[in-house]
């Protein structure tokens, strides 16, 4: 039987780019502890952390490449739906919200990283739902490298 999507050597080496990235420009863990220096637990941990964390690829209109178990649940898809999911639809199509999307993406790849975000998003069965208390960081490898961003959300409230 095939691992779970975030199972998989590509998610569970994403997973600590995830965590090295977030620690280096945040200062702080993102589990909330120092991160466990076995990159299978890590993964693990990752995806049991009760807060959501995503992340979307470097495409023209990027696709979701990672999503936890708390982003799964939020969004109300499976992994294979979520890593194929171009990240824009998880915003609703509305001008204004999508503008400040854009925006607050445009300040972490300027920043490096940004926090305090809040804003509306909508799950795979049109359920909204706030976002706050949101990080969003541009995930780097050591080289500098862009790999895409992501974002840690710190509170959810329904709309």
């Amino acid at each position: 039987m095939p691992p779970e999507g975030w199972q998989t050597v590509a998610a569970v080496a994403y997973a600590r780019l995830l965590s090295d990235s977030y620690q280096l420009l945040t200062g702080a863990p993102i589990l909330g502890h120092p991160a466990p220096h076995d990159d299978r637990a890590l993964a693990e941990a990752l995806f049991a952390l009760p807060l959501p964390v995503v992340s979307h690829g470097t495409e023209a209109d990027p696709l979701f490449r990672y999503g936890n178990a708390a982003a799964l649940a939020l969004w109300e898809m499976g992994w294979d739906g979520f890593t194929r999911l171009p990240s824009r639809l998880s915003a609703e199509d509305d001008p204004a919200v999508q503008a400040d999307r854009d925006r607050l993406l445009a300040e972490a790849r300027e920043r490096g990283w940004t926090d305090g975000y809040r804003g509306i998003r909508i799950s795979a069965t049109g359920r909204r739902f706030m976002i706050l208390d949101t990080v969003l960081w541009t995930v780097r490898d050591v080289t500098g490298r862009v790999h895409g961003q992501a974002a840690r959300i710190g509170r959810i409230a329904p709309v």
